[in-house]
C-alpha cells in the first residue's frame, strides 16, 4: 500500500513537471515580447503574430492530439511533445529575423498541443475521484509556479545576458523533463486504445455529447482564453505604456498574476468540493472577474498597484474557470471512452480565445488605446458569466448519476 501511494505521488509530481515545463517553453516568448519589440525595433502588431500563430497551431494541434491520445501511447506522445518544444526553444537563439521566428514559434504551438490531452487521459487512468481533483489542482498550480519563475528569471536574464537566454534555459529544461517523464512513468496505466479507463462506448452520437451543453461550454472557454492569455501577454506592455516604466520592471510586475492564479485554483477546488458542480463554480468565478473588471476603468491610469492587482484577480479567476472546464469537466465523458478527445476539443477553444486576444489587443490598443481594451474586458466578463449561468441546468442533468462528481 505504501509503495502504491509513493508511486502515485511520483506520478503526480511528474505530471506537474510536464505542465511546469509546458508553460516554461510556451509563455517565455510572451514574457520577453516587450524586450523583443524594443531590441528588434518592430511594432507590437508584428511582434504579436508569433504568439497568435502559436495559439492557432496549438488549438489545431489539440484536436489532433486529442484523437491520437485515445489511439496511441499517451506516455510516448508527451515525451515527443516535450522534446520537440525543447528543440524549437533552443532554435530561437539563432534566428535573426522576426519573420523566421514567427514561423518557428508556430511549430512550437503544435508541439505543445501534444502534452495536455494525453496527460489528462493518464491522470484519469491512474487517479480516481478526489485524488484526481486534487492532482488537477496541483498540476494547474504548477503552471502558475512556472509563470512566476518565467517572469522572475526573464528580467534577470535580459539584464545580465539577453532575452535569447530565456529560450536557452527553457529548451534545456524541456529535454531534461522529457527524460524524467519517460523513465519515471514506465509501467503506468495508459488505458486501452480507443477508450479511457476501460469504459468504452463504440457508437457515440453527437446528441450524446451535446446533451451536456458542450457548445455553450466551448464559448465560455473561448471567452476565458481571451481574458487569461490576453491580459497575461499584454500586461507588461500596458504597464510600460500607461505608467511609463522600463521593460524589465514592467515584466516583473506580471509576477503578481500567477500568485493570484494559485489562490484562485485552490479556491475553485474548494468550491467544487462543496458545490459538486463545475459549471456553477465557473459561473461564480466569472462573476468575481466581472466585479474586478468593472473597477478597472476607475483606476485605469491612477494606480499601477491597484491595476496590477485587479488584472491579477481577473486572470486568477480565469485560471479557476480553466481548472473547472478543461481539467475537471472532461472526466464526465469517461463513459463515452473519449476523455482525451473532449479534453483536446475544449483546450483548443481556450487558444481560439488566446489567438483572438493576443493579436486583437495589440491592434485595438494601438488604434483606440488601452481604455477601449479595458471596457472590452468588462463586456467579455458579462458575456462569460451569463452564458455559464445559462448552461447550469443542462449540465446538472447531464452529470446526474454519472459517478464522477466526487
Amino acid at each position: 500500500m505504501e509503495s502504491s501511494a509513493r508511486r502515485s505521488r511520483m506520478f503526480v509530481f511528474l505530471c506537474c513537471l510536464v505542465y511546469f515545463t509546458s508553460y516554461l517553453t510556451r509563455i517565455n516568448y510572451g514574457a520577453v515580447l516587450v524586450e523583443i519589440i524594443r531590441d528588434l525595433d518592430i511594432t507590437k502588431e508584428a511582434g504579436s503574430i508569433a504568439v497568435t500563430g502559436s495559439f492557432i497551431t496549438y488549438g489545431v494541434g489539440q484536436l489532433i492530439s486529442g484523437l491520437l491520445g485515445d489511439k496511441m501511447s499517451p506516455r510516448l506522445l508527451i515525451a515527443l511533445g516535450l522534446c520537440s518544444t525543447a528543440a524549437v526553444n533552443l532554435s530561437m537563439v539563432f534566428l535573426p529575423d522576426i519573420r523566421i521566428m514567427t514561423v518557428v514559434w508556430c511549430f512550437n504551438g503544435f508541439f505543445q498541443a501534444m502534452l495536455w490531452p494525453p496527460l489528462v487521459k493518464m491522470m484519469a487512468e491512474n487517479l480516481k475521484g478526489t485524488a484526481y481533483t486534487l492532482s488537477a489542482v496541483l498540476v494547474s498550480a504548477s503552471a502558475s509556479v512556472s509563470t512566476i519563475f518565467v517572469y522572475l528569471i526573464s528580467p534577470l536574464l535580459i539584464t545580465r545576458l539577453s532575452w535569447r537566454a530565456v529560450f536557452v534555459l527553457a529548451g534545456s529544461v524541456g529535454f531534461a523533463a522529457a527524460l524524467f517523464w519517460y523513465h519515471g512513468t514506465a509501467g503506468m496505466s495508459e488505458g486501452e486504445a480507443g477508450g479511457a479507463g476501460g469504459v468504452q462506448k463504440k457508437h457515440v452520437s453527437i446528441g450524446d455529447i451535446s446533451h451536456s451543453g458542450i457548445a455553450l461550454v466551448m464559448i465560455v472557454i473561448i471567452l476565458q482564453g481571451i481574458l487569461r492569455d490576453g491580459i497575461t501577454t499584454w500586461m507588461p506592455t500596458y504597464i510600460k505604456e500607461v505608467f511609463d516604466l522600463g521593460s524589465s520592471v514592467s515584466i516583473l510586475t506580471t509576477v503578481v498574476l500567477p500568485i493570484f492564479s494559485i489562490a484562485s485554483v485552490t479556491l475553485a477546488s474548494r468550491f467544487l468540493i462543496r458545490l459538486r458542480d463545475e459549471m456553477l463554480t465557473a459561473t461564480i468565478l466569472f462573476g468575481i472577474a466581472l466585479g474586478a473588471s468593472l473597477l478597472m476603468p476607475v483606476f485605469f491610469s491612477g494606480s499601477m498597484i491597484v491595476c496590477a492587482l485587479l488584472m491579477a484577480l481577473i486572470t486568477g479567476c480565469m485560471h479557476g474557470v480553466n481548472l473547472m472546464l478543461i481539467s475537471r469537466l472532461p472526466i464526465h465523458f469517461k463513459r463515452f471512452g473519449h476523455i482525451a478527445m473532449i479534453s483536446g476539443l475544449l483546450n483548443a477553444c481556450t487558444y481560439i480565445g488566446s489567438a483572438l486576444s493576443t493579436y486583437g489587443f495589440a491592434v485595438y490598443s494601438e488604434r483606440y488605446g488601452w481604455g477601449f481594451i479595458i471596457w472590452l474586458w468588462v463586456a467579455i466578463c458579462v458575456l462569460g458569466t451569463g452564458l455559464a449561468a445559462l448552461n447550469l441546468r443542462r449540465w446538472k442533468r447531464f452529470t446526474a448519476g454519472d459517478g464522477e462528481n466526487g
